[in-house]
C-alpha cells in the first residue's frame, strides 16, 4: 500500500508512459509467470456450498491456450468479433482472454437480451462466432440465425447432447452448432507468440450501452484503454501488486457491464485475484457468506437490499432494534468526525466497543466481515445508506464513470466524502462545462462508437468526453452528480428539477424501495413509489397487517398514511416547487433488466411512464 493508504496520483502523461506497449495478453503472461499457483477461479460444484471447483492461474493459462487454438481452427482471425452470451461462469474468463490473444474482440451481451436485441447486436458487431450457454440461450440465438449471415459457428457450453432431447432439436442439430468440447480439441496455441502480435490499438471489447435513450451504442475499448484503466484502479486502491494477488472477489453482475468486466476480469487476470463466479445476481447474499469477499462491487440496489434486510431482521425485536439504533447514531457521529480528522481517542475506542458488541456480528452475518474495499456504482446511492455501512465498519465508497470512460472517472476509496463520488482518479482530468456537464479526458476515454462517427463526435469534443451528467465540484475537488442532462424535469412553470435527488431521498423512507419522480411539463411534481419487498412485510407484521400481500398493503390506508409521513419529511429538504405533491403507491417489485430498470438497476423512465401512464394521469386530473 502507499505510504498514507491513499491512492497514488499521476498525470495523463505519466500514466501513459507507465503502460506504453502493454496489452491485456502481455500482462496476463506476467500473471502466469509470477502467480501461476494462485487460485484464479472458483465455482460452486453443483448446488452444494461445501464443494467447489477451482482453477489456478496456471491452469487457466492452459485453457486459454487451448481455447485460442480452437478459435483459430474455426477461423477466428485478428479484427473479428466473437459474441459471448452466458451466465457468470469460469469459462467466460479463459474464452475472453483467448479471443484477445488472437487480436479479435469479445462482445458480451446481457443474458436477458430478447431475440430482436440479439439480432441487432450480432448484426451491428458483425459477430462471426458465438459462444453461448445451453437451453434458452442457444435457442434465442438459433431462432434468429436466418437473419445473421455473418454468424458462422455457435459453440454451446454444457451438455449439448441433453439439449438435443428437447423440442428445439431441429435448431440445435444445425451443423454449425458445436459443443464447447470441440473448441478445446485442437491442441494449444503459443500464447507468447500470440501476445507478441497484440497491439495497444487492438480493439479489446465492444460494450453495448443499455439503450435507455435509443438503440444500444457499441462502445469501443482498446487494449490501451484497458491497461491504462487497470493502472488507474490499482493506484486508487493503493495496493502493491503482491497485495492484489489472491484477493477474494465475487463475479455476479453481467459481464456485459463495464464495471463487472473491469473488476472481476481484466483486473483479476492482470494481478492474479481470486474470482468466485456466481451465476445468478439473486444468489449474491449466499455467496458473500461463503466467500467472505475482500473486495466487492455492487449497484445501489445490492447495498439497499443488504441495508433493508438487516433493518427488517432487527425490527423483529423492538428492544434490540432500539439498542442497535442508539449505537448506530453514536457511530454515525464518530465516523463523521473521523472523516473530518477530528475524532478523539475516546470516540475511536467507543466505536471499537460498538464494533465488538454489535457491528462485527452484522458484518459477519451478511458476509462482509473481510471486506477491505466496498464499491457502489452505476447509479446514485442514498447518502444515508452509504453512511450506515461506514458506521457499521464496511468501507463503502461511491465510484463514478461510464462505459465510455472504461468504467471509472472519479473515486476515492480511502478518503470517502458521503454525498460525492470522489475526485478525479489518477491519470484522468475532470472538469465541468459551462452548463455544469461533467467532462473528462485521459487514456481511459474510449476510441469511439462502433460504426457511428456522428455520435462519437458528439461525445468527444476536443479530446474531452462529455458524460451527459450535470455535476458540481467542491473545494476539495470532489464531484457530486446532480442529474442526467437529458433527464432534468422542467415543470410547466419553467423550473428545472433534479429527479435523481428527489428519488434518492424518497428511497430513504423505510417503506419505499423504488421511486420515480414525475413532472416534466406538468404543473407540479408527483411520484410513483414502490413498497420495499423486505421492509414493508416486516412493518406490516408489527402493525397487524401480516396477512396482506404487497399490492394489498399498497392500497391500505395505514400504509398510505405511513408513506405520506415519510414523503412529508422528504419534502422539507426541498423548495416548495420541487416537493412531491401527490404520489401513487404500488406493490409491484421492480426487477433489474426489465421494462422499468436496466440490468444495473438504473431507472427506465420511458418504461415507468408506459406502465403507469393511466395512474399518473389520474394524479394530474
Amino acid at each position: 500500500m502507499s505510504d498514507n493508504g491513499r491512492m497514488v496520483s499521476a498525470t495523463i502523461e505519466e500514466l501513459s508512459a507507465v503502460v506504453a506497449g502493454q496489452t491485456v495478453p502481455r500482462r496476463f503472461l506476467e500473471t502466469l509467470n509470477q502467480r501461476s499457483d494462485v487460485t484464479g477461479l472458483r465455482a460452486m460444484a453443483g448446488d452444494s456450498p461445501d464443494a467447489w471447483d477451482t482453477w489456478t492461474w496456471g491452469e487457466i493459462g492452459v485453457l486459454v491456450a487451448r481455447a485460442a487454438a480452437g478459435l483459430q481452427h474455426h477461423g477466428v482471425q485478428r479484427g473479428q468479433r466473437v459474441l459471448l452470451l452466458m451466465k457468470n461462469r469460469p469459462e467466460f474468463h479463459w474464452l475472453d482472454l483467448a479471443i484477445q490473444f488472437l487480436g479479435a474482440t469479445a462482445v458480451s451481451i446481457y443474458n436477458s437480451s430478447a431475440r430482436e436485441e440479439i439480432t441487432y447486436l450480432a448484426l451491428h458487431s458483425e459477430a462471426q462466432v458465438a459462444i453461448v450457454d445451453p437451453g434458452d440461450f442457444v435457442q434465442r440465438v438459433q431462432d434468429v440465425r436466418a437473419d445473421l449471415p455473418d454468424l458462422r459457428t455457435v459453440f454451446v457450453l454444457g451438455a449439448l447432447g441433453s439439449q438435443l432431447q428437447t423440442n428445439e432439436a431441429k435448431h440445435l442439430a444445425h451443423p454449425s452448432v458445436l459443443p464447447y468440447e470441440e473448441l478445446l480439441a485442437h491442441g494449444s496455441a503459443d500464447l507468447v507468440a500470440l501476445a507478441d502480435q497484440t497491439d495497444p490499438n487492438d480493439l479489446a471489447t465492444v460494450i453495448y450501452t443499455s439503450g435507455t435513450t435509443g438503440p444500444p451504442k457499441g462502445v469501443m475499448l482498446t487494449q490501451y484503454n484497458i491497461v491504462y484503466t487497470i493502472e488507474q484502479l490499482r493506484r486508487c486502491l493503493g495496493f502493491d501488486p503482491d497485495e492484489l494477488s489472491g484477493i477474494r472477489i465475487i463475479s455476479y453482475l453481467p459481464m456485459a457491464h463495464i464495471a463487472e468486466r473491469m473488476n472481476s476480469h481484466y483486473l483479476a487476470a492482470t494481478y492474479g485475484l481470486t474470482v468466485t463466479t456466481c451465476p445468478e445476481v439473486g444468489q449474491i447474499a449466499a455467496y458473500a457468506r461463503e466467500v467472505r469477499p475482500e473486495m466487492i462491487f455492487g449497484v445501489p440496489r445490492v447495498w439497499e437490499k443488504v441495508h433493508a434486510g438487516v433493518n427488517a431482521a432487527l425490527a423483529a425485536d423492538p428492544e434490540k432494534q432500539a439498542r442497535f439504533q442508539e449505537g448506530l447514531d453514536l457511530a454515525l457521529s464518530i465516523k463523521a468526525d473521523e472523516r473530518a480528522g477530528v475524532a478523539t481517542k475516546d470516540q475511536l475506542e467507543t466505536w471499537a466497543f460498538l464494533d465488538a458488541v454489535a457491528f462485527s456480528t452484522v458484518r459477519q452475518l451478511v458476509g462482509l466481515d473481510a471486506v477491505r474495499i466496498a464499491i457502489s456504482g452505476a447509479a446514485p446511492l442514498g447518502r444515508d445508506v452509504l453512511e450506515w455501512f461506514n458506521a457499521v465498519g464496511v468501507p463503502l465508497s461511491e465510484i463514478y464513470g461510464m462505459s465510455e470512460s472504461s468504467g471509472p472517472m472519479t473515486w476515492a476509496p480511502h478518503a470517502i466524502k458521503p454525498g460525492t463520488v470522489g475526485p478525479a482518479i489518477p491519470g484522468c482530468e475532470v472538469r465541468l462545462g459551462d452548463d455544469g456537464e461533467v467532462m473528462c479526458r485521459g487514456g481511459n476515454v474510449f476510441a469511439g462508437y462502433l460504426k457511428d462517427p456522428k455520435k462519437t463526435a458528439e461525445a468527444i469534443i476536443d479530446g474531452w468526453l462529455h458524460s451527459g451528467d450535470i455535476g458540481e465540484i467542491d473545494e476539495d475537488g470532489y464531484l457530486r452528480i446532480v442529474d442526467r442532462k437529458k433527464e432534468l424535469i422542467i415543470t410547466a412553470g419553467g423550473k428545472n428539477i433534479s429527479p435523481a435527488n428527489l428519488e434518492g431521498s424518497l428511497k430513504a423512507v423505510p417503506l419505499i424501495g423504488q421511486a420515480a419522480a414525475i413532472g416534466d411539463g406538468r404543473r407540479f411534481v408527483s411520484a410513483v413509489l414502490v413498497l420495499d419487498p423486505e421492509l414493508a412485510p416486516a412493518w406490516a407484521a408489527r402493525n397487524g397487517l401480516a396477512d396482506l400481500s404487497l399490492p394489498e398493503l399498497a392500497a391500505h390506508p395505514d400504509v398510505l398514511a405511513e408513506v405520506q409521513r415519510g414523503v412529508d419529511e422528504v419534502n422539507k429538504q426541498f423548495a416548495p416547487v420541487e416537493q412531491i405533491r401527490r404520489f401513487v403507491l404500488v406493490g409491484d417489485e421492480w426487477l433489474p433488466d426489465s421494462d422499468l430498470l436496466t440490468p444495473t438497476s438504473k431507472l427506465k423512465r420511458r418504461g415507468v411512464l408506459a406502465r403507469y401512464g393511466a395512474v399518473i394521469e389520474e394524479l394530474y386530473a
